[in-house]
Formats: structure tokens, sequence, C-alpha cells
């Protein structure tokens, strides 16, 4: 029998909780009913992240120190959680579809025997089971998948598919555990560290973002549009067409089947916004879009528009913000 609980790894990078640990916190306890919301925390002796993840309150959050977690594989990580799940035996488990959630989840999930979909787009309860939802076929169909005989159930989501909401008041458990067997893995001998920005997570933090579609392909197009992400301090993202482009790759794209972006300014260039794009945006604050179609559909989504040459438009707004 399980426990009717909802459990969220928190995802940690250079020692701060990544935003989605806290997106998910507020989706699991939106969809809870009368399951206890759960975060698993794996941190070394002299952190206390936990206080940080109080003020989104869930119900519980079981805290795991070790100093060796400094520095633990996610091999070693799964191993942990799989020891953790079967004296608890959760309901579901919830990753952020991050590097380090679709390494994780992965793992444990070969340990448990369960079911895991990933890079959800939404997330309901029907009772017992967990609707996990995302895009399949293209991304032109939307699959609602369930896990009937086994559990826990397991799923990864997309970093800011939901929104994160501090809560006041809130009185949250928590709970240490320091007796699980750490089982150390051999480790990769790491000869030389040099640091990479992974352009995926630097386009889905953006405050500042344009977009490029099949319309802005030109060479002389997304040099211009480089020039203003210089100028407003913006990323680069495209669309499926565009990551053919030497320029750009899977990593950049934003819609159904790339990344899900929320900045305060998107600027659409040359994009026509089919739903597998619009599905990526629609949380956007302020949207300026830009296409030679009066009729396209991304019209819809936007509080600017411009009805013209892409080209004209980047060359006119350089020179305004000079």
């Amino acid at each position: 029998m399980t426990d009717q609980e909802i459990w969220i790894y928190a995802e940690k990078h250079v020692g701060i909780i990544q935003p989605v640990t806290y997106q998910l916190i507020t989706k699991a306890k939106e969809i809870a009913d009368d399951k206890k919301v759960v975060v698993i925390l794996f941190e070394a002796t002299d952190k206390n992240l936990e206080n940080n993840i109080m003020e989104y309150g869930p119900d519980e959050i079981i805290v795991v120190k070790d100093d060796r977690l400094k520095d633990a594989t996610d091999s070693e990580i799964a191993n942990l959680m799989a020891e953790l799940t079967k004296r608890r035996q959760p309901n579901s488990i919830l990753f952020g579809a991050t590097v380090v959630g679709r390494s994780i989840a992965p793992r444990l999930q070969a340990k448990l025997g369960t079911g895991l979909t990933s890079d959800c787009l939404n997330l309901a309860f029907d009772d017992d089971f967990l609707i996990q939802t995302k895009p399949s076929y293209g991304d032109n169909i939307m699959c609602e998948i369930i896990c009937p005989d086994h559990r826990p159930q397991m799923a990864s989501v997309r970093p800011n598919t939901f929104a994160a909401k501090k809560i006041s008041n809130t009185t949250t458990i928590v709970t240490e555990v320091n007796d699980l067997m750490f089982k150390e893995a051999e480790r990769v001998k790491i000869i030389e560290e040099t640091p990479l920005l992974s352009k995926s997570d630097s386009i889905a933090n953006a405050d500042r973002v344009i977009a490029l579609g099949r319309g802005a392909s030109d060479d002389k197009v997304i040099s211009l549009a480089e020039e203003l992400a210089r100028k407003l301090g913006a990323k680069i993202g495209v669309t499926r067409p565009l990551t053919d482009h030497s320029k750009f790759s899977g990593e950049d794209q934003i819609g159904q089947s790339g990344n899900t972006v929320t900045p305060k300014l998107l600027i659409n260039v040359g994009i026509h916004g089919a739903v597998q794009y619009t599905t990526g945006i629609e949380k956007s604050e302020l949207i300026i879009s830009i296409n030679k179609d009066p009729k396209a559909p991304i019209f819809k989504y936007s509080d600017f528009s411009y009805v013209g040459d892409s080209k004209d438009f980047l060359e006119g707004f350089l020179k305004v913000i000079q």
C-alpha cells in the first residue's frame, strides 16, 4: 500500500535551489487534494536550504544530510532515493526535466521497476492516478499518460511550465534522515574542468528573449537580431526550422519540443505562430511580434504587432536604441 504523498526532488546548482523545484511544489499543492506534498533534499551538513523551500509551503521536507553529498554522482543520489522510496512508498515522484532531472529520474525508475513520463507540460490527478500530459507525434498531439499498475508514478516536467508562488503562514515539517546506506559509485577521474553555459537554461530563465522563425532565417536578419540582443541584454531562441542553421541547435528551440520561456520581454521575428511554438511562450509578460502576414496566428498572442519586413523592423529598432 503506497502512502498518499507526492514527492518532489529538490534540484540544486552551486548551492542554490533551482526554480523548477519551487514551480513543482506549487503545482503539486494545486493538484494534491488530500495527498501530502513532500520535498526530498540532499545536502551537506553545513547547508540549510530547507529554509528556502519552506517559503513555498510543502507539507514536509525530508532532508538527507551527509558531507559526501557535496560531490555525489547522479547514480549515488538515485541509490539514496531508491532506499528512501522503499521506506515511505510515495504515490508519485516529480523531477524537473533538466540535465540533472533527466539523469537521476531514469536511474531511479530502473531501480524501482516503475514507469516514467518525461518532459510533461501538465499534471493532474484522477483519484489515485497521476495524469501526465506531454506532446507526441511531432508535437501535433497532446497525450495523457498514466501508470496503472506500478508505484510510485514518476514524471519530469519542463522548467517554467508552472508558476511558483510563495505561501505565508504555513507549517512545514522538516524530517532529517541520516541512516541511509551511502554506496559510493566508481568515480570518473577529472583531469581538467571547463565551465560551460547551458544555452537552454539561459533561454528558459532569461528576462529578455528574441525568437527567430522561418521568416528570419536570412543571415543579415540573424546578424541584426544578434546585435539587438547584445544591446538589450537578451538571449536568442529559435523555432524548429532554424535548429538546422549552423549558429543554432535543438538547445535553442522554443516550444513544445524545446524550451518553455517566461521572459518579461519577448520579441518574435518572422514567426508564424503554430501551436507547437505558442505553447512555449504563453506566460511571457510582454510580447512583440513581427511578420509579413497580417493574419499570422502569432499576433493573437502579442501585445504589440508589426506587419512588415523583419530586416526593416530590426534596423529601425536598432536606430532607436543607439
